[in-house]
């Protein structure tokens, strides 16, 4: 079976890692080694088991563009939206054995170095992938 694990974060996040609007960097130098160095053993670990089927990071939410429909014309917005506290900010698709599995994988982002007031908010959410149609005549 296939899951996703999802990561999230906030156009402010973004920006405080890269020190804007405060001038500073929230995060050292430091903090992004140990953060690559994390997430390249994370990944590498995955790949060595086999059950790492992609991963991927998305860049700040102000490189995005919603696309909805009104009044049945697309309409193009570009982001980030004030109405949107957090968006998701990467992924790793896994194929394991078993939800417990896939959520024992999650459960180690716990683990990911960076500032604490970024650590105490940050989450993941594990979700299984469909991989048919619903049977909507059973």
């Amino acid at each position: 079976m296939k899951y996703m694990i999802l990561t999230f974060a906030s156009q402010q996040q973004y920006q405080e890692m890269v020190g804007q609007p405060a001038g500073q960097p929230a995060w050292t130098q430091e903090d992004w080694a140990a953060l690559g160095t994390f997430m390249q053993a994370f990944s590498q670990e995955l790949l060595d088991s086999g059950e790492l089927v992609e991963t991927r990071g998305l860049s700040a939410p102000v490189h995005t563009r919603r696309i909805q429909l009104k009044e049945g014309v697309p309409v193009v917005t570009d982001g980030p939206y004030a109405e949107a506290e957090e968006v998701l900010a990467g992924y790793w698709v896994v194929e394991c054995d078993s939800f417990d599995r896939a959520t024992a994988i999650a459960a180690r982002l716990a683990r990911c170095p960076g500032p604490e007031h970024i650590r105490a908010r940050a989450y993941a959410d594990v979700r299984p992938i469909d991989e048919h149609q619903p049977d909507f005549e059973g």
